[in-house]
């Protein structure tokens, strides 16, 4: 059995159409500008690298889910209604933008001490697993809606606490405090991997 199979259909009816388009697009991709606009302006290059890190492990979690959902026949989450656009099976646009910007916004939490404790966790392990932990309890309320759907009986807070968002968080916390050649290297070779698997699987293949 499965929780609301229809709900994938219904994503693919929408998937990339224009006609469901809202104009508050726009004001939120300008925010997201702005924000990164004035990290440079602060030269706050380790915030930039944990929101690009972020953003770039999202995209790579999108992808898989959304081959999840054609080798399968349904991924394992999914947007069937409610976006401005479907980018791919499992997210609109404007929860991509939302993840644009969160390790960059988040990684203010961060003390400057990287070795410092909190209840004797090292800190950016700490706010990671808080922050995955906020996320996941988000995203119960988001499933409870039409907007956004756990098809999986099995797939829900845990499973998303544990195999999305720690890694989320994790790794923009820790990249934080990488050297700057390391930041661009994980940065740049993830993007290019989001970028070939996307040009391969949504372009050539048409598979997502």
């Amino acid at each position: 059995m499965l929780n609301n199979p229809e709900a994938t259909q219904k994503a693919l009816a929408i998937l990339r159409s224009g006609e469901d388009f809202q104009w508050y697009v726009i004001p939120i991709f300008a925010l997201v500008v702005y924000l990164y606009l004035d990290a440079v302006g602060r030269k706050n290059w380790k915030g930039i690298a944990a929101g690009l890190s972020l953003y770039a492990v999202h995209w790579l979690f999108e992808i898989g889910n959304a081959l999840v959902q054609h080798f399968s026949g349904h991924a394992l989450w999914t947007v069937p209604t409610g976006t401005s656009y479907l980018l791919l099976v499992g997210v609109g646009i404007e929860l991509s933008l939302m993840f644009s910007a969160a390790g960059l916004i988040l990684s203010k939490l961060l003390p400057e001490d990287p070795k410092a404790k909190l209840l004797g966790i090292n800190n950016r392990i700490f706010f990671a697993v808080a922050n995955a932990a906020l996320y996941s309890v988000i995203e119960i309320f988001l499933a409870s809606t039409p907007a956004f759907v756990w098809v999986y009986p099995w797939w829900g807070c845990v499973p998303v606490f544990v195999t999305v968002y720690i890694p989320f968080f994790v790794i923009s916390f820790l990249c934080y405090d990488w050297k700057p050649s390391v930041q661009r290297a994980f940065i740049g070779g993830l993007f290019a991997v989001d970028a070939l698997a996307l040009l391969v699987f949504a372009g050539i293949l048409r598979w997502i």
